[in-house]
């Protein structure tokens, strides 16, 4: 069976393990939510920015995936804003395996019956299975995940789902295509030049899929745009 990667950025987050605020991938969520949890922690005097980084590993990331994956000077990358947009892009690979490298299984949040609703960002894994489009999915946690594999029983008890060390990976039959997901509701936006240095370090061409532009400039807010940022949600 040949292989497909996914990535998510959130992987290399290194406060994912406490951090469940955004649920929803919507604008508000991608920036705004972002601006309103940075005003109210330098109000107590917390510079977030500082304190939410990446884990590191992202530097030396692709080297490792290189020794694990047989990738090749034609792999490409697929760069979208949502982890949910995996799905149809794995099932117009035709491949049936899949590795995703997350903070989250992405399996569904509530047993089988999560897998009843429409593709989002918390099934698509889930919904790839029930399909029958994919036979087997192996999950790389972040080394900062606050989930365990325990907490997916039903649906590891009905299909093929894995969860691995990186260590443990040794694939030669890849697709060409690697698909990696910024979930901006999860991912800070102080943290998207990091972003982009990673997909230019990977070496492969890439091309991006709705990506919403952020602009992350928290000393040009004026007062009322401050106030509007507290206020939201």
């Amino acid at each position: 069976m040949k292989s497909f990667i996914s990535i998510d950025w959130d992987y290399f987050m290194n406060y994912i393990k406490d951090y469940q605020d955004s649920e929803i991938e919507n604008k508000n969520n991608i920036i705004m939510h972002w601006y309103k949890i940075y005003l109210e922690n330098k109000s107590k005097g917390i510079d977030l920015s500082k304190k939410m980084g990446t884990s590191g590993q992202e530097k030396f990331f692709w080297k490792v995936l290189k020794e694990k994956f047989k990738l090749t000077k034609k792999t490409k990358l697929i760069v979208t804003e949502s982890h949910a947009n995996a799905y149809e892009i794995i099932k117009n690979s035709g491949c049936e395996k899949v590795y995703s490298f997350d903070a989250h299984s992405d399996l569904g949040y509530g047993g089988l019956r999560s897998l009843y609703f429409e593709v989002n960002c918390a099934n698509w894994l889930g919904k790839l299975l029930d399909d029958n489009i994919i036979k087997e999915a192996n999950i790389v946690y972040s080394k900062y995940t606050g989930e365990k594999p325990e907490y997916f029983k039903e649906i590891n008890d009905n299909f093929n789902v894995n969860y691995l060390r990186l260590d443990d990976i040794k694939e030669s039959d890849v697709f060409d295509i690697v698909h990696i997901c910024r979930s901006g509701a999860w991912s800070a936006p102080w943290l998207d030049k990091k972003f982009y240095e990673f997909l230019n370090k990977s070496k492969f061409n890439y091309e991006i899929r709705g990506l919403q532009d952020r602009t992350w400039n928290p000393n040009s807010i004026n007062l009322a745009m401050e106030i509007d940022c507290l206020i939201y949600g």
